[in-house]
């Protein structure tokens, strides 16, 4: 069964409670001065604009799920279609990491 197109933060943290048993990557497309920033454990940083460039360190997940965040979810859900596209499970964590912060997380810092 494929992945939605977008899922709430409340919703991927359920999938991370899940992780032991149902394994996926969690993608990082911001740009990398902003991943030094802040970031999500276990996240794989691949910039948006790097990501066609960068599909083979992804390869090994084809069929796998992938889920994609960036700062307010825009970058992330554009990734994810563009994953979509070439036959990636992916989807995208509506509100970013902002969203994460403010509703799951108040000790990861917003900017």
């Amino acid at each position: 069964m494929a992945l939605p197109r977008e899922i709430s933060v409340h919703e991927f943290q359920a999938v991370q409670a899940t992780r032991e048993s149902a394994p996926f990557t969690l993608l990082d497309v911001r740009n990398h001065d902003e991943f030094q920033w802040v970031r999500l454990p276990g996240a794989l940083l691949i910039p948006l604009p790097e990501l066609e460039d960068r599909l083979d360190e992804l390869e090994g997940v084809k069929g796998g799920r992938v889920y994609v965040y960036c700062h307010h979810g825009v970058r992330s859900l554009a990734a994810s279609e563009f994953l979509r596209d070439l036959g990636f499970d992916a989807t995208s964590i509506a509100g970013g990491i902002d969203a994460w912060s403010r509703a799951i997380d108040p000790t990861v810092t917003r900017y």
